[in-house]
């Protein structure tokens, strides 16, 4: 595949972080996606799960305007974000795993309904709430199930599988 397709297919991916669709990545987004979160599991803000899934976001809106934001005007474009961050973390996947593990750990806390690991189901809310497509969420929450237990087994499991989605092209049909 050619590094045009490739950032076609990237390109893609920006839906799922613009929450608000105006075209931009910015900190309003990383913050509705928590509130949103926090609204499909029935966590307040102000607990100490809350309070983390909002510190996580603004962790991750951090480390992404800090490799995207080439301009400094705290907004991260479609191209920036394509030529950008998307590059830097495919060549860096670690890169990736510091800025997102804050949010995605306090996500896991979020959706750890029973306090027995997040179960696929759960992580397909995750996914939906996330914006991720209709169309992947069974086969995204379904391929963290590595065990056949119902469900993720880890949180480096679930760093990886969230790195590949936003870094890696779907496979061509």
């Amino acid at each position: 595949m050619d590094s045009a397709e490739y950032e076609r297919r990237i390109a893609a991916r920006f839906a799922s972080f613009d929450q608000d669709g105006n075209g931009y990545i910015d900190r309003e987004d990383f913050s509705s996606a928590a509130k949103a979160l926090l609204a499909e599991f029935g966590v307040t803000a102000r607990c100490d799960k809350g309070q983390a899934l909002y510190i996580g976001a603004e962790a991750f809106w951090q480390g992404m305007a800090g490799i995207a934001d080439v301009d400094g005007d705290q907004r991260v474009t479609r191209e920036e974000f394509v030529t950008g961050a998307v590059k830097r973390l495919r060549d860096s996947p670690q890169r990736f795993a510091e800025i997102a593990r804050p949010f995605l750990r306090a996500v896991v806390a979020v959706a750890n309904v029973d306090g027995q690991g997040v179960t696929v189901t759960d992580a397909g809310r995750v996914l939906r709430v996330l914006g991720v497509t209709p169309e992947a969420i069974p086969v995204a929450s379904a391929a963290l199930d590595t065990a056949g237990t119902g469900r993720i087994p880890s949180e480096e499991q679930l760093l990886a599988a969230f790195a590949a989605y936003f870094t890696t092209p779907e496979p061509e049909a």
